[in-house]
């Protein structure tokens, strides 16, 4: 058996399933998100308020980077995708609780009102992430546990 075989322990057949759901769903939400980032931030006549179009460039990043640990199956690849989907779980909270309380402030971002634009994928998504990276069977073919 060689090096790369040992990597790639076999996932139960619901939780392999749900790895490629979001190696899938990640890259079309960083599409969507930096799609709508760019174009307010280039291509929108009078935009004078830019945090919002910012925020939605920083989840895209967000989105792309995470979906390194959802295809790469590599102890570094994991660990990067865990922060990146901590990171966008807390902006995620945070963002759409600021938009509950000032909502002029935080403008029309991807996180707004917990990303309701997108159906609450913002929300949803990182937390189903966290769920499939931590499960112990993707920790063992991670190899991080």
């Amino acid at each position: 058996m060689d090096a790369k075989t040992t990597h790639s322990d076999p996932l139960p057949p619901l939780v392999q399933a749900a790895g490629q759901v979001l190696a899938v769903s990640y890259p079309l939400l960083a599409f969507s998100t930096g799609g709508r980032a760019v174009y307010q931030l280039f291509f929108k006549p009078n935009v004078t308020y830019y945090l919002p179009p910012l925020l939605s460039l920083v989840a895209a990043l967000c989105y792309l980077l995470a979906t390194i640990g959802f295809v790469v199956r590599r102890r570094w690849a994991w660990r990067l995708s865990v922060g990146v989907l901590a990171f966008e779980t807390i902006m995620t909270l945070l963002v759409g609780t600021l938009s509950l309380l000032e909502p002029e402030f935080v403008g029309r971002t991807v996180w707004r009102l917990y990303g309701i634009d997108y159906g609450f994928f913002p929300l949803v998504q990182p937390i189903l992430g966290l769920i499939w990276l931590l499960w112990p069977g993707t920790r063992k073919a991670y190899m991080t546990s």
